[in-house]
């Protein structure tokens, strides 16, 4: 345990910046998810609309400070590099 005054404090501040960096962790991870059963099921525009609150998602995280700026966007490269290549086979495969 903490003796001093500031140290005390110090260990407030870091438990509740770990439950709120661990609330939006966790929301991003669940639309994520989602984002990759729609993607499955091949309904491209809920996708697409999903892909874009994914993208609002990581850069509120990294206005915060919760995530890395090169993460958020290693992120959402590669979740519409695999929504791009889902569209691609789909349409490889009609032709």
């Amino acid at each position: 345990m903490p003796n001093l005054k500031s140290q005390i404090k110090r260990m407030k501040q870091a438990e509740k910046a770990r439950l709120r960096n661990k609330s939006v962790k966790t929301a991003i991870k669940t639309t994520i998810k989602r984002f990759e059963t729609v993607l499955s099921e091949q309904n491209f525009e809920e996708a697409g609309s999903l892909l874009a609150e994914i993208s609002r998602k990581l850069d509120k995280a990294v206005s915060k400070g919760v995530l890395h700026k090169n993460t958020a966007a290693r992120k959402k490269s590669r979740l519409s590099q695999k929504l791009n290549f889902v569209k691609q086979s789909i349409q490889k495969e009609s032709v």
